[in-house]
C-alpha cells in the first residue's frame, strides 16, 4: 500500500482560477482514468444482482406479456353475471337451485360492497388525516435528520478551513524564514568572496610577493 500524503489546501491555495488550470486538472484525470486499468473486482463479495426479487407472479406474468406485445385482458363481468340453467337442464330442480344460490351470493358480495363503502364513509377521512400526519411527523424526523447532517458538514468544512489557515500562516512564516535565511546565506556567500577577493588583492600587494616576484 501506497501513503498518500496529501498537501493541497484548498482555502488558502491560490491559482485555481487562472486560464488553463481547470483544463489542465482535467486532463490530467483523463489520462489517468486511461491508464488505470482495474485488476480487482470489487464488488465480487457481493450476491449477484436480482432485479426480479421484487415481483409478484402477477407483475412477472405482465412482464411477459409487455415483452411478448400481448394485448390486456379485459375485464371479466362473469362474477356479476346471474345465468339461468343450460337448456338441457331447465327443467331439474338442482341446476336452479344453483343459480339461485349464485344469485345469493351475489347480493351478498354487492351487500358487503355497500357496508364497505358506508364504513370508508364514516372512518375514511379520520383514517387518511392520521396517515396524512404520520407523513408529515416522518418528514419532520427526516428533515431534522437532513439538517443534522448539512450542520456536520458545515462544522467539518468550518473546521478543515480553521485548520488551513492555521497551517497557511504557518507556512507563510516558514516560507518567510526560509527566505529571510536564504537572503542571509546569499549575504554572507557575498561578503564571503569579496573578503577573499580583498585577502587576494592583499597578497598581491604585500611586499613579500612583490620579492618573490623578482
Amino acid at each position: 500500500m501506497y501513503e498518500v500524503i496529501v498537501d493541497a489546501l484548498p482555502y488558502i491555495d491560490q491559482g485555481y482560477d487562472e486560464p488553463g488550470v481547470r483544463e489542465t486538472a482535467f486532463a490530467m484525470v483523463e489520462e489517468e482514468c486511461r491508464r488505470y486499468r482495474p485488476t480487482k473486482n470489487y464488488l465480487e463479495h457481493l450476491p449477484p444482482l436480482n432485479v426480479s426479487s421484487f415481483e409478484t407472479p402477477m407483475m412477472h406474468n405482465e412482464f411477459e406479456r409487455l415483452q411478448n406485445r400481448l394485448p390486456m385482458d379485459t375485464l371479466s363481468m362473469k362474477r356479476y353475471e346471474l345465468p339461468p340453467p343450460p337448456s338441457g337442464k331447465l327443467n331439474e330442480v338442482g341446476a336452479w337451485l344453483e343459480c339461485v344460490d349464485n344469485s345469493q351470493a351475489q347480493l351478498e358480495h354487492q351487500a358487503v360492497r355497500i357496508l364497505n363503502l358506508q364504513l370508508m364513509l364514516e372512518y375514511c377521512c379520520p383514517a387518511w388525516q392520521r396517515y396524512l400526519q404520520t407523513l408529515t411527523d416522518l418528514e419532520k424526523i427526516a428533515s431534522k435528520k437532513l439538517a443534522d447532517l448539512r450542520q456536520a458538514l458545515q462544522e467539518v468544512n468550518w473546521q478543515r478551513k480553521s485548520l488551513q489557515t492555521k497551517g497557511g500562516e504557518q507556512l507563510k512564516n516558514l516560507e518567510a524564514k526560509w527566505v529571510a535565511l536564504v537572503s542571509h546565506n546569499y549575504e554572507i556567500e557575498q561578503a564571503c568572496c569579496m573578503a577573499e577577493e580583498y585577502l587576494a588583492q592583499l597578497r598581491q600587494n604585500s611586499p613579500l610577493a612583490q620579492n618573490q616576484q623578482t
